[in-house]
């Protein structure tokens, strides 16, 4: 696949241009963006840039990530803390998502969302107040292994770090979870699944497939 070199405030804008007259596919109000990402290659950075240029272009963004919807440590960390099975499929509360942030906004849902229901430094839920989207809004939801779940996305992007650049940017205490991403990798296939692709390799010059 051919990529091209971009800027990140000029792939947000462009990015941002593409979103600003999404329409649901389910006949819904309001548009689902999933930026799917190992936590090195800085999702959220890329969901926030996109957000801000939506708002100069009139739509209302919510940046929602699933590091707010882990599990309690008693159950994710069940099987020990460096489990690669159990951080591949236990870690997030899908449940939890489907409820809380996907179903409210699917065809005749109320829009009223939860950003966050559970705070991983505390191991206690966060209290946070939900957030009502107005007819202008737009979910910007980040998280890594997002597309292996099905989640009602109309528009996913997923930013691409080759094995070297994974390891390299990843902290020395989270290499544990490596072997998940490669398995996300041969059973997902994220960079050929997804509708946009950023290979995110060098932070400073990423590039994409347009």
């Amino acid at each position: 696949m051919r990529l091209q070199a971009i800027a990140w405030d000029r792939l947000a804008e462009l990015l941002a241009d593409r979103l600003a007259g999404l329409a649901p596919a389910d006949g819904g109000t309001w548009p689902r963006v999933g930026f799917d990402g190992a936590p090195a290659a800085r999702a959220r950075d890329l969901a926030e840039r996109v957000g801000e240029a939506l708002r100069v272009r009139g739509r209302s963004p919510l940046v929602v990530g699933s590091e707010g919807f882990l599990r309690p440590a008693s159950l994710r960390l069940e099987h020990g803390r460096r489990d690669v099975e159990s951080y591949y499929s236990d870690w997030f509360d899908t449940r939890a998502l489907w409820r809380e942030v996907f179903r409210p906004l699917a065809p005749g849902g109320s829009g009223r969302i939860l950003p966050d229901l559970w705070d991983p430094a505390t191991d206690r839920a966060t209290r946070s107040s939900y957030v009502q989207l107005s007819p202008r809004g737009v979910l910007l939801f980040h998280g890594p292994l997002l597309l292996r779940h099905s989640f009602p996305f109309d528009l996913t992007v997923h930013l691409l770090l080759s094995p070297a650049a994974l390891r390299r940017r990843t902290p020395e205490a989270d290499r544990w979870t490596l072997p998940a991403f490669e398995r996300y990798e041969l059973e997902n296939d994220p960079a050929g699944t997804a509708d946009v692709l950023v290979r995110a390799d060098d932070p400073r010059h990423p590039a994409w497939n347009g």
